[in-house]
């Protein structure tokens, strides 16, 4: 599932080539997303306007039009936004377009249909049900290991699924969350109730660290991703833990180790990861 990274990456690779475009038509082809388009509402929003803003909250693409609209997407599983000339045939599973004044079409693509496609009004995101809920930027200022122990106060879960958990942090998903804990030396199992100031601030860096090296590698492929323009990511030549097991650290040369927390993945280091 595409992660911060990602949908900042895509974010980057549309922003020029969008911005001061305009949408004239909007196509929905298969409403039949996670959640159903408001096709309708979906035009209205959209039709006409002009694209003043690209942004991201969490894994949202946010796409701000004038008339203080936006257009919030979510690649789901396996979605993808990509433009492509206004004459290029329609690719497998095209579910919406937005068709511009540049005769370029902006499609979104999802086989497996886990994706959204939203049509909000811009003063209104941050209470929206989608939004509400979320937690910190870990890329803005602000965040830090301070802000990281007061969020775990009281709890006393692995500190892997907290990392994941988008009410505390938005975008670490399942390998972020590995690799940063691979980076930090902190074990994935061990209680919030248990990690110190310091390690704290590890993790925080740490996370701070891994997120921004993707970005700059173009986030990760192993499956679905890519960007706007259909490239996709090499991140996944730098990973240090994850899908690892059973070679040797990069650190110490044990073998890289396996547990299943919360039916997902974990990869670690056991001497490395305390």
């Amino acid at each position: 599932m595409p992660e911060l990274p990602e949908v900042e990456v895509l974010r980057r690779s549309l922003e020029p080539h969008l911005v001061g475009d305009r949408i004239v038509r909007v196509e929905v082809r298969n409403p039949a997303l996670r959640e159903p388009v408001e096709t309708a509402r979906l035009r209205r929003s959209a039709a006409g306007r002009d694209v003043v803003a690209l942004r991201r909250r969490s894994k949202y693409l946010l796409i701000d039009l004038s008339g203080e609209r936006t257009v919030a997407v979510h690649l789901g599983m396996s979605g993808r936004l990509t433009l492509a000339a206004g004459e290029e045939p329609l690719e497998p599973h095209e579910h919406v377009a937005f068709h511009l004044r540049s005769g370029r079409r902006l499609r979104f693509r999802d086989p497996r249909r886990f994706g959204l496609v939203l049509a909000l009004k811009t003063a209104e995101i941050e209470a929206d049900p989608h939004f509400a809920h979320l937690g910190v930027e870990p890329l803005e200022g602000g965040f830090s290991g301070e802000t990281l122990a007061r969020a775990a106060a009281g709890k006393r879960g692995p500190v892997k699924a907290f990392l994941m958990d988008a009410r505390v942090v938005v975008g670490v998903g399942n390998i972020y969350a590995s690799e940063t804990l691979f980076r930090a030396g902190v074990h994935p199992a061990r209680s919030v109730a248990r990690i110190s100031a310091a390690r704290w601030d590890r993790i925080a860096a740490s996370t701070v660290a891994v997120l921004s090296q993707a970005i700059t590698q173009g986030g990760t492929t192993l499956n679905d991703f890519a960007d706007g323009e259909g490239r996709s990511g090499y991140f996944q030549v730098s990973l240090a833990a994850y899908d690892r097991e059973g070679e040797p650290c990069l650190v110490c040369g044990s073998a890289v180790r396996r547990i299943v927390q919360a039916g997902r993945s974990t990869y670690y280091c056991r001497r490395c990861q305390r």
